[in-house]
């Protein structure tokens, strides 16, 4: 155990030096008995010479007295070590090492303590956010469109009148703290080869399965969370039977989110049908009482708006104290956002909620590259001009972007920055803050 990893167990917020000081305390109490005791013995026997050179009484008192209390501190650090060897090879796993048990007690403890964060959106970009978030508090709550009618999720939920399991499971496997291999076997798609269960992924079947054993689809998120030891909580937008609905500049209407891409063009308007539809009553109230919400990423057309188009989540976000952050894609999608800026993804946020104004700050990315994307990613990068209407907004431009990836973003650094303009949300100054890699 190495001083560094030893001075650790005294930080503030473990939990742990209440309890230190308390067994000291009774080690000195029990210590205090056992020298009446011998005093007593002492005065009351008389013990023969040799007796005299085993206590070291040719040694003053209070060089006796500091060689005991060396002696004892030293053998109850060395059990107290021992001890803490002994435990967690019991109950951790083997690839765990002893001096990583005090990190994990901080990390834990403090990221019990974090904000309460909301973030709502739906695909990899909301799962790719949650990943980094989970790093700074463990009072998470993600908040996901059930309007996914293709693949896996569009037939279970054809098959066996389920909201769509899809983004839940993402969500799921971003906030999870189990095995690396478990988290892959939740991501798993069986293949062609696999007869009727082709397409569909080990993660939606499992979530659905539990929904069954368990009663609700509600119940069998929770239940599934727990087995995963997820941090944070996945809550369905509505748990109302919804479409995504699309109308076409030239008039024309598409049913299902999966086929409104197709049209190779971004809509003019989206709405859910039916159009009343119920918010999740633990979705409202997670963004009543959180301190962040984030809106985005995710696909603005199919993610992002089927979760604000439910009249309770964008009325919940207005109502709420929280601060809010918007962040738009690093790069357009075609069929849904192709020559859109940051500030056009907002523009169309706030013309379908009819809102003037609905976060605090617009995140977007400055790293553009100097050569256009690939053509066969059929997608460019989103610019943010400073100079454009952010409706009251504050915009922050950071790099953001995966640099293997770059039609995403890096989620460790949009976390990080999402945090630091949280913690920094009372600063007046203007200047882009730009995040550190």
């Amino acid at each position: 155990m190495s001083r560094d990893n030893f001075s650790k167990w005294l930080y503030i917020g473990l939990h742990i030096k209440r309890w230190l000081i308390l067994i000291t305390l009774a080690m000195a109490m029990m210590g205090l008995g056992f020298a009446y005791l011998l005093r007593e013995l002492y005065v009351s026997y008389t013990f023969p010479a040799w007796a005299a050179d085993l206590t070291l009484q040719f040694l003053p008192r209070w060089l006796r007295g500091l060689l005991f209390i060396t002696t004892a501190s030293a053998i109850t650090v060395f059990a107290a070590w021992k001890l803490n060897q002994s435990i967690t090879s019991a109950v951790l796993p083997p690839s765990t090492r002893t001096s990583d048990i005090v990190d994990m007690v901080y990390r834990n403890r403090t990221r019990d303590r974090g904000p309460k964060v909301v973030a709502i959106g739906g695909g990899t970009g909301l799962s790719n956010l949650l990943r980094g978030l989970k790093q700074y508090t463990s009072n998470l709550t993600a908040i996901v469109t059930v309007a996914d009618d293709g693949g896996s999720s569009g037939q279970l939920r054809r098959d066996l009148h389920v909201i769509p399991p899809g983004d839940i499971r993402n969500c799921i496997a971003a906030l999870a703290d189990a095995e690396p291999l478990v988290t892959e076997l939740f991501q798993y798609r069986f293949d062609a080869g696999a007869g009727g269960m082709a397409g569909h992924s080990f993660g939606n079947l499992f979530i659905t399965a539990m929904a069954e054993v368990t009663g609700s689809m509600e119940t069998g998120i929770a239940e599934t969370s727990r087995v995963l030891a997820v941090r944070g909580q996945i809550v369905p937008a509505s748990m109302d039977d919804v479409a995504l609905v699309a109308r076409f500049p030239d008039g024309q209407m598409v049913r299902g989110e999966s086929r409104i891409p197709d049209r190779g063009e971004p809509p003019a308007e989206v709405w859910l049908e039916p159009r009343d539809v119920s918010a999740h009553p633990r979705a409202v109230a997670a963004l009543l009482d959180a301190d962040l919400i984030v809106v985005g990423p995710g696909s603005l057309y199919t993610s992002v708006l089927p979760n604000l188009l439910v009249r309770g989540i964008s009325k919940a976000i207005a109502d709420s104290r929280a601060y809010k952050v918007y962040v738009s894609n690093v790069a357009t999608q075609h069929g849904e956002t192709d020559g859109y800026t940051a500030a056009d993804h907002y523009a169309t946020i706030l013309r379908h909620l009819r809102a003037e104004r609905l976060v605090d700050a617009v995140l977007a990315n400055s790293n553009l590259p100097a050569e256009p994307l690939p053509a066969e990613w059929q997608s460019q990068p989103v610019v943010a001009p400073g100079d454009a209407d952010y409706a009251g907004a504050r915009l922050i431009l950071a790099d953001l972007v995966d640099h293997e990836k770059r039609y995403r973003h890096d989620g460790d650094v949009l976390a990080s920055l999402v945090m630091r303009t949280y913690f920094e949300r009372d600063l007046r100054v203007q200047a882009p803050i730009l995040a550190q890699r």
